[in-house]
């Protein structure tokens, strides 16, 4: 759990009064669905099955209790309807530059383009950055999600690099 993030963090967006705040076990169902909402992540696997809850539940468990990370979820009118998941990295590279390594970023496909993501991107940018001392925000995306590309686009971040993945046998 990254303490020294500002949170919770009320926000406005065109839905309405939203507020980025810490997991909890209590959001893990919530969870499943944001990730099985994404037809890319569904494709992956992540389709909401019951048989696979508590595999969930253990991940949820190991991200929050590992100091190095954070799962945060944005609430809008008492509903859950996005999340995201932060690393922070002590790194050489850069002159020892920390970075701050963004995933699962997720808004609920009911509400996307509200605004919701933009807002939240922006405090990982703007403030969650620089209270952890990170000097560099990064992200993958999947090369199929073209639209994510110019929604990071629009917001600064330069599609710099090619990302490689290898995905272990089970």
């Amino acid at each position: 759990m990254l303490d020294a993030l500002p949170l919770p963090h009320p926000f406005e967006c065109r839905a309405g009064s939203a507020t980025l705040r810490r997991a909890t076990g209590d959001d893990l169902d919530v969870l499943i669905a944001l990730l099985s909402d994404d037809p890319i992540s569904a494709s992956r696997g992540d389709v909401a099955s019951a048989a696979d809850r508590e595999t969930y539940a253990t991940a949820l468990r190991e991200v929050l209790d590992e100091p190095s990370n954070d799962l945060l979820v944005v609430e809008l009118d008492g509903a859950v309807v996005g999340t995201l998941q932060l690393t922070s990295i002590p790194g050489m590279a850069r002159r020892g530059a920390r970075r701050l390594l963004v995933e699962a970023v997720r808004v609920s496909s009911s509400i996307r383009s509200s605004g919701i993501g933009s807002a939240v991107m922006r405090w990982v940018s703007d403030a969650a950055a620089p209270a952890l001392g990170a000097a560099l925000v990064q992200l993958t995306s999947d090369a199929a999600r073209t639209d994510a590309h110019r929604f990071y686009e629009r917001l600064g971040y330069a599609g710099s690099h090619v990302g490689f993945k290898y995905s272990i046998p089970r």
